[in-house]
């Protein structure tokens, strides 16, 4: 299972972030985000992390960005993958060629006691990760609040994501944090997992206490699952 810690806005988040661990890290660069950082800084934290940034996978997160600005910054940064947060069609996608991916944020039918995945969304997911050709992960699934481009804090459906999670490699996003991380590992069972807001002292900057036990409590859960199978 892959873990990614996104919203890092210094070296020391960075490595934090590698010596606990994780397999991504994440750089904000919507400027609205409270976690944003500019294109030039972040280059410059991959370059000071040296052999460390061998570790790990490196993904700019972006908001309603041209495939020319995305990729421009993914060439200066030395970035591997794009996360398209905002409101981009399936196209943009594609003419990243491999390099990006749709976070989805979905909405739910509620029936009696249970939640169904409405048809658009599923053919919204359908299309989106087709765009991946097979490649993981197909897309980052995050919890729906209107007027949001993630980073909110608000838990995603995990029922929803268990059932997705059968049939797509995904980053479950979405209220993450240490103490909750175990059951969503348990539950949905999915390709990675993402975290934000939960491992910060504040907004924009990392707690290692957090960051560490978040790491470590999605690793023991997914060593609990692997010995049951």
């Amino acid at each position: 299972m892959k873990i990614k810690i996104c919203g890092i806005t210094t070296l020391q988040d960075a490595l934090t972030a590698i010596e606990a661990g994780a397999d991504m890290l994440g750089f904000n660069f919507y400027p609205q985000s409270p976690r944003y950082i500019p294109p030039a800084s972040c280059a410059s934290i991959l370059r000071l992390l040296g052999d460390f940034k061998r570790l790990v996978t490196g993904v700019g997160v972006f908001v309603n960005s041209t495939v020319q600005e995305m990729t421009a910054i993914l060439d200066e940064t030395g970035l591997e993958l794009a996360q398209l947060s905002g409101d981009e069609m399936v196209e943009t996608v594609e003419a990243l060629g491999g390099r990006g991916f749709k976070a989805m944020r979905l909405a739910s039918n509620s029936g009696s006691n249970t939640k169904v995945v409405t048809q658009a969304s599923v053919k919204l997911i359908q299309e989106y990760a087709g765009s991946r050709k097979g490649e993981a992960p197909a897309f980052l699934l995050d919890s729906l609040v209107r007027g949001a481009y993630g980073g909110t804090g608000v838990v995603a459906d995990w029922e929803q994501a268990a059932s997705l999670a059968d049939q797509y490699p995904f980053l479950l996003a979405g209220g993450l944090t240490p103490g909750n991380i175990g059951e969503a590992v348990t539950q949905v069972k999915p390709w990675g997992v993402d975290v934000a807001s939960g491992v910060e002292s504040i907004p924009g900057r990392k707690d290692e206490a957090k960051v560490r036990q978040f790491i470590h409590n999605a690793r023991m859960a997914e060593q609990r699952m692997n010995d049951s199978r």
